[in-house]
C-alpha cells in the first residue's frame, strides 16, 4: 500500500509553467513505477506521462512530448512533473498514480494506486 498526494496544480496563463508534485508514503518509494495521468471535464482520463523505478527511463504522450518532463527523488519519496509551455487544452485534473510492475514502465492507465487530484487551468 502507498498513499499518493498530489500538489502544485492551479492557473497559469497559456505558455507558462507549473510544476506538479507527488509526495508518497507508505511502502519503498522505489518499489514503484509513477506515472502522470490527467482527466478534463466529460472525457476519459488519459496517460500522461511514467518513470520507472530508478528513474532511468521516461515516456511520455505525444501530446506532452517535448514540453513535459517527469522527474523522481526516491531519497524524497517525491515524484514531480514539470509543465512548460502550457496550453488551453492541457486544462484538467492531474492525478498521481503508482503501479507494481515487472515492466520499466507503464503508458496505459490501469494503475494500482491513485491520488485524489490536482485541478490545473490554463487560460489562453
Amino acid at each position: 500500500q502507498v498513499q499518493l498526494v498530489e500538489s502544485g496544480g492551479g492557473l497559469v496563463q497559456a505558455g507558462g509553467s507549473l510544476r506538479l508534485s507527488c509526495a508518497a508514503s507508505g511502502r519503498t518509494f522505489s518499489n514503484y513505477i509513477m506515472g502522470w495521468l490527467r482527466q478534463a471535464p466529460g472525457k476519459e482520463r488519459e496517460f500522461v506521462a511514467t518513470i520507472s523505478r530508478n528513474g532511468g527511463s521516461t515516456y511520455y504522450a505525444d501530446s506532452v512530448k517535448g514540453r513535459f518532463t517527469l522527474s523522481r527523488d526516491n531519497a524524497k519519496n517525491t515524484a514531480y512533473l514539470q509543465m512548460n509551455s502550457l496550453k488551453p487544452e492541457d486544462t484538467a485534473v492531474y492525478y498521481c498514480a503508482a503501479k507494481v510492475s515487472p515492466l520499466p514502465y507503464y503508458y496505459g492507465v490501469n494503475y494500482d494506486y491513485w491520488g485524489q487530484g490536482t485541478q490545473v487551468t490554463v487560460s489562453s
